[in-house]
């Protein structure tokens, strides 16, 4: 199988349970919410994402012929003098349209430790170290446990307490960017307060200027 990725990058995982942990992030192309084109986010099923999946052109990215290919431009990607803990997220997009077993192996062999960054809606293969899930609204999100449950909040359709008794370790509300990002943070912080189930998630990386 082909691997079509958007961008390979070294960085800082900005959110959730791992904020802070160095990661080279492999973010693949393709998304089954939305196109990732402009024109279609009206009709989108997730109509905030601010993410850009769309091609292959990006820093590393391409058409990768083989898990081998990809594997090691992941490991190209980590820096050499950096010792162990070698962390992989693997994101989108919707990366289970495209993370398969004989990738994860190679990504094992190259001695990464490999967390996905899902929306749920699609299976998560055998061997994944750390599952996070971000549900959508009008999306059915079949991965009900995992390690990390990411919440965008507020969300029209979806609230925290429809997911609060599914299998995670952990759960974070996430407030959604945009014009009213401010509004949401207090709307998060007061949720989080009131529910200590709940973690506050906030973009780090966005704050320090990090991709």
């Amino acid at each position: 199988m082909s691997y079509h990725v958007k961008e390979i990058y070294h960085t800082l995982q900005g959110e959730g349970a791992h904020a802070g942990r160095p990661a080279v992030f492999l973010r693949f192309t393709g998304c089954n919410l939305w196109t990732g084109r402009e024109r279609d986010r009206p009709n989108a099923i997730c109509r905030f994402c601010d993410t850009d999946f769309l091609g292959t052109d990006g820093s590393n990215g391409g058409a990768y012929e083989s898990a081998k290919e990809l594997a090691g431009a992941v490991e190209k990607a980590w820096p050499p003098n950096a010792g162990g803990g070698r962390f992989v997220v693997c994101t989108g997009g919707e990366p289970l349209l495209q993370l398969d077993s004989p990738l994860i192996e190679a990504l094992h062999r190259a001695s990464f430790e490999v967390a996905v960054e899902t929306n749920g809606t699609r299976a998560v293969p055998n061997g994944v170290d750390w599952i996070c899930v971000s549900p959508k609204a009008n999306a059915d999100c079949i991965v009900r446990e995992g390690d990390e449950l990411k919440l965008v909040f507020p969300q029209n359709g979806i609230t925290p307490e429809q997911c609060a008794h599914w299998g995670f370790d952990r759960f974070f509300l996430q407030p959604m960017d945009g014009p009213d990002l401010d509004h949401h943070r207090q709307l998060a912080v007061q949720y989080c307060l009131s529910h200590p189930q709940w973690e506050l998630s906030i973009q780090t990386h966005k704050l320090l200027g990090l991709r």
